[in-house]
C-alpha cells in the first residue's frame, strides 16, 4: 500500500509539472502570435524607433522572439542574483543595524562585533537565500519589464511614447516588480531570519521548514505588502532613473553619439547611470526596507504596527551602508545585464528621439 501511494503521489506530482510547461508554453506562444511578436517589416519598440528583424543569415536575436525574452531574463538571473549575493556582508550588516541600532550603532561598528560574535563565517550568513530569492526576482524583474515596456508602448502608439516615456518605464517597471516581488518575497523572510536572528538557524535548509512549522505559509508571505511598498517604488526609481539618465549622458555628457561608442563605451555609461539610479533607489525605499526587516525579526507583528514603533526617525536607520550598497548594486545589475545583451547579440536600441511624424506635427503649429 505504501508503494502504491507513492507511486500516485509521484503521477500526481508529475502531472501537475506537465499542466505547468504547457501553460508556460502557451504563455510563450501569445508573446509569438501577439503584439509581442516582431513583423517582417520591422518592429515598433518603446523608444519608437524600428528595430529590423532579424533576416535568416544574421546572428542577431529576433527581438520579440521567445529566445529574446528568455535571454533578458537570464540576464536578469545573472545580475541580481550574483550582485546581491556578493554584498551579503554589507546587506546583514544593514539589517542588524535596522532591528537592533543600540548594538550595532553603525556600519563599522556593525562590521566589529560581527566579525567578534562569528568571525568572518558570519558575514556569510544568508547567502544561500539571497542567491535563490533574489536570482527569481530578477528573471521577474527585468523580463517582465521587457514585455510590458513593449505592451504599454504599443499601446500608446509612437508619438506618445515618446512624449510619456518616463511614465511608460515607471508603468512597466511597476509591473514587473509586482510578480518579482511574489517570487522573493519567501525567501527575502528566511534571509532576515537568519540574518537578525543568529539563534532561530543559520540556513536556507535549516529554515525553510522551521517557518513552514512555526508560522505556515503565511509566514513566507506576511512581508509581501510592505517588501511591494520598499521594491515597486525602487523598481520604478531604478528603471525610470536608469534610462532618462542615459539619455541625458549621451546628450550632455558623452562627446560623442552612441552610435559611434564602442561596446566598452557604452558600459561605461551604463554602470555610471546605473549607479545614479542607486542612490536615489536607496533614499526612495529605505523606510520600507526598515519596516521589512524588522517585521520578519518580531513574529506575529503588522506593517503598522512596526511603523508606528520604529517612528519616522528609527525608519532612517542604516540608510548610509545602503546607499552603499544600493548604488553599488544597481551599477552592477545595470553593467552585467546590458552585458547579457551585448554578449548574446540582442537588440539595444539607442536612447529615444522625436518621431518624425511629431517633428511635423510641430513645425505646422509654429509656422
Amino acid at each position: 500500500p505504501i508503494r502504491d501511494i507513492t507511486r500516485e503521489s509521484s503521477f500526481r506530482q508529475h502531472a501537475i509539472l506537465v499542466g505547468e510547461i504547457n501553460m508556460y508554453r502557451s504563455f510563450i506562444d501569445s508573446f509569438k502570435n501577439g503584439s509581442f511578436q516582431a513583423q517582417c517589416e520591422g518592429l515598433k519598440v518603446n523608444e519608437n524607433r524600428t528595430i529590423a528583424a532579424a533576416s535568416a543569415g544574421s546572428d542577431e536575436v529576433e527581438f520579440g522572439s521567445t529566445k529574446y525574452f528568455a535571454l533578458c531574463g537570464f540576464g536578469g538571473i545573472l545580475s541580481c542574483g550574483i550582485t546581491h549575493t556578493a554584498i551579503v556582508p554589507l546587506d546583514l550588516v544593514k539589517c542588524r543595524i535596522q532591528v537592533d541600532p543600540d548594538k550595532y550603532k553603525g556600519i563599522v561598528t556593525g562590521f566589529r562585533v560581527s566579525l567578534s560574535e562569528g568571525g568572518v563565517r558570519e558575514l556569510g550568513r544568508g547567502w544561500a537565500p539571497t542567491l535563490v530569492g533574489y536570482s527569481m526576482q530578477g528573471l521577474c524583474k527585468f523580463g517582465f519589464y521587457e514585455v510590458f515596456k513593449n505592451l504599454y508602448a504599443n499601446m500608446l502608439g509612437e508619438e506618445k511614447t515618446f512624449l510619456y516615456r518616463t511614465g511608460l518605464y515607471l508603468a512597466a517597471s511597476a509591473s514587473a516588480e509586482f510578480f518579482a516581488d511574489i517570487a522573493l518575497c519567501p525567501m527575502e523572510a528566511i534571509k532576515v531570519r537568519v540574518q537578525t536572528n543568529p539563534s532561530w538557524g543559520r540556513t536556507l535548509r535549516e529554515g525553510f521548514p522551521k517557518l513552514m512549522q512555526e508560522e505556515g505559509v503565511n509566514g513566507f508571505y506576511k512581508g509581501l505588502v510592505p517588501l511591494w511598498s520598499r521594491q515597486i517604488p525602487y523598481t520604478m526609481m531604478k528603471f525610470a532613473c536608469f534610462e532618462r539618465t542615459v539619455e541625458a549622458l549621451y546628450s550632455y555628457v558623452v562627446p560623442k553619439p552612441r552610435s559611434e561608442c564602442n561596446k566598452q563605451e557604452q558600459l561605461v555609461v551604463t554602470f555610471v547611470a546605473g549607479y545614479i539610479a542607486g542612490v536615489f533607489c536607496a533614499v526612495v525605499s529605505h523606510p520600507a526596507d526598515t519596516i521589512v526587516s524588522k517585521l520578519n525579526q518580531e513574529k506575529g507583528s503588522t506593517f503598522m504596527e512596526v511603523g508606528k514603533k520604529l517612528g519616522l526617525l528609527g525608519m532612517w536607520k542604516g540608510l548610509f551602508p545602503r546607499i552603499i550598497m544600493i548604488g553599488t548594486l544597481t551599477a552592477l545589475q545595470w553593467f552585467i545585464y546590458d552585458g547579457v545583451k551585448v554578449y548574446f547579440k540582442l537588440p539595444r536600441p539607442p536612447p529615444p528621439s522625436m518621431p518624425e511624424s511629431l517633428k511635423a506635427k510641430l513645425a505646422a503649429k509654429e509656422q
